[in-house]
């Protein structure tokens, strides 16, 4: 496979990603959990079980693309530097399994609608346990954003210094990758200042890098160059 060939995958995989990751990860909880209210919550859930259980396909299909983006982006940036562009790879990876974990308390709620041994508890109880489940699930999503955040951070570092992708996009992807890391940290240090607004800061160089592999790709003379040099 090309380069570019590499480049176009990557600016489609982007785009499942930003696509599946904003219908799973924000707009079906929005719809379906009511913060500090169980009942209202649950019974969100079971009218719109579709809807819920799409949420959770949508986080399977973006961690697929997230999975081979971290594969596709060690191929791209190896040039550079071929252990930093691997560490970039395994941060994304743990970060991607990190949030698959997260997401086992998404779903968690579907089997205490249906598993026996809960019938000994109240109706309200249950509820509760489901409410608890779902914020165990948004905290624990949050945890993966530091593993995610210094993945960028890497990889930015290495746009910014390879020549064949501009530096601007290098700089966009750092500040996001910056947002995540601090979100991270000030969920456990200082949960009243960790703004959900910290994690936007990566969406606008998620875009821009999207765009610019799916136009423009990479510079081939360029990315030849280091090629050669690392050689």
């Amino acid at each position: 496979m090309t380069v570019q060939r590499y480049a176009k995958v990557a600016g489609v995989l982007l785009l499942i990603s930003v696509v599946a990751g904003g219908f799973g990860e924000a707009y079906a909880p929005s719809k379906l959990i009511v913060a500090g209210d169980a009942a209202a919550t649950v019974a969100n859930l079971k009218s719109f079980e579709f809807i819920y259980r799409l949420g959770f396909a949508a986080f399977l299909i973006e961690s697929f693309a997230d999975i081979t983006l971290a594969l596709i982006f060690y191929a791209l940036l190896k040039p550079v530097s071929r252990e930093l562009s691997l560490l970039a790879a395994f941060f994304g990876l743990v970060g991607t399994a990190l949030f698959a974990f997260a997401e086992l308390f998404y779903l968690a709620p579907t089997l205490f609608m249906t598993v026996g041994p809960l019938n000994a508890f109240s109706t309200g109880q249950i509820d509760e346990l489901m409410l608890l489940s779902l914020r165990f699930y948004q905290f624990a999503a949050m945890i993966f954003s530091g593993y995610y955040g210094i993945a960028w951070i890497v990889r930015a570092y290495l746009m910014f210094r390879s020549g064949y992708l501009p530096k601007f996009l290098g700089v966009l992807m750092g500040i996001g990758g910056i947002g995540f890391l601090a979100r991270n940290f000030l969920l456990v240090l200082a949960p009243v200042h960790a703004s959900p607004l910290l994690l936007m800061l990566l969406f606008p160089g998620t875009l821009m890098l999207m765009v610019w592999l799916l136009v423009k790709g990479v510079d081939v003379p360029q990315w030849n160059a280091r090629v050669n040099a690392q050689a």
